[in-house]
């Protein structure tokens, strides 16, 4: 049993949580306990936003590794469960809501290996065929998370159900196609796509959207410094022998499996470290840098929002109740067995973000429309 909450591993992530409460104390009793009559106005809430950017960035210099396990272990889980219940609330933001049954099993159905690896079925010797069907799901990963995305598309753009139909075909033979083609580019889209493109590049384009809207000068601070984020994490020197890291997080975050995401991160910064790339070497602790403070700000912004898009409203009684039960479940569940806990999580995650597809198509177009009407008010004025 690895053990969360004792000796120095308790020191490092209790140092993250006094930094990091100071600014979510402020928040945390509406947040849980009056989210109804949560109101703060559109400056506070960006001037809340640049502190969560700038907290978020400082501690993932410090204890980047440490800051990813205590984000997605304690903050993710409640923004997956708060979010679903918003995005269910909003119909998925798809005008036929059957189809997110099939991202659903869908979600499922790349979770089983995960779940199969388990020590609960150490017991159970697979058969050929279901190590053949193991095999399958792994390899066909990349290219569901692919479908699904391109099929998200279709919901977002395509009303009518035949049509639609097609387009669903059309979808399953460009996956493959692309994966047979230009497999790279598709699992580097499998990879990308449910992690730092979802926390990265969603939340910057919801921030841009979001300052369109009100036009608000702090929250265009907001932007250029989660822009400038990467800019300076990766230009700045830094010593790898300077970041202690203890065994416990390194097994953590190996058990994690994101060290996959960050070779993959490394390898398009510099193309030099396809099969040298070191997790602990200047590069890696870079990229870790980043992804702690991509995830860390990512669910903060997230529980800032409760104000601008109401998630905190349409959260009843029972469904908060139960959404504290499973938040609490999930990290007891990490503190028994991380790896457990991980593929808990796993599955939670990849189902808040394939389902937040259909919204983070329309942010675009929210964004492009507002563009182009900026554009046609500019030219009529000339």
């Amino acid at each position: 049993m690895l053990n969360l909450f004792r000796g120095n591993h308790f020191h490092n992530l209790t140092l993250i949580g006094r930094i990091l409460g100071n600014d979510i104390a402020k928040n945390a009793s509406p947040l849980f306990f009056n989210l109804k009559n949560y109101n703060l106005d559109t400056k506070q809430i960006d001037i809340i936003n640049i502190g969560f950017i700038v907290i978020s960035f400082i501690v993932a210099f410090k204890l980047p590794f440490e800051l990813f396990i205590f984000a997605y272990v304690v903050l993710g889980p409640l923004h997956y469960l708060t979010e679903l219940n918003w995005l269910d609330k909003r119909n998925f933001f798809v005008v036929d809501r059957e189809w997110v049954w099939l991202f659903i099993f869908l979600c499922l159905l790349i979770s089983i290996p995960a779940i199969l690896s388990l020590p609960l079925f150490n017991l159970i010797k697979p058969e050929s065929r279901t190590n053949y069907f193991l095999g399958i799901l792994n390899l066909s990963y990349s290219k569901i998370i692919l479908f699904m995305f391109l099929f998200a598309i279709g919901l977002v753009y395509i009303n009518k159900r035949q049509y639609l139909l097609l387009y669903f075909l059309a979808c399953i033979i460009a996956s493959v196609l692309l994966k047979k083609y230009v497999s790279f580019y598709v699992i580097v889209a499998g990879i990308f796509l449910p992690t730092i493109i979802h926390v990265y590049l969603f939340t910057l384009l919801f921030m841009i959207q979001g300052a369109l809207h009100a036009k608000s000068k702090r929250a265009l601070v907001g932007i250029i410094l989660l822009i400038l984020a990467p800019v300076i994490i990766f230009s700045t020197h830094i010593n790898p022998s300077e970041y202690l890291v203890t065994e416990y997080a390194k097994s953590s975050y190996l058990t994690s499996k994101m060290s996959r995401l960050n070779s993959y991160i490394a390898q398009m910064i510099d193309p030099s470290a396809n099969d040298q790339f070191h997790l602990f070497s200047e590069i890696g602790i870079k990229v870790q840098i980043f992804v702690a403070f991509c995830y860390t700000y990512h669910y903060l912004n997230w529980f800032s929002k409760t104000t601008v898009i109401g998630w905190g409203k349409v959260l009843s009684a029972k469904k908060f109740a139960l959404t504290i039960i499973i938040w609490c479940g999930s990290i007891l569940l990490y503190w028994y067995d991380n790896k457990t806990g991980f593929v808990a999580l796993f599955f939670l995650s990849i189902v808040h973000v394939v389902l937040e597809f259909p919204l983070n198509i329309r942010s675009v177009k929210g964004i492009v429309s507002k563009i182009n009407f900026s554009k046609k008010i500019l030219a009529s004025a000339d």
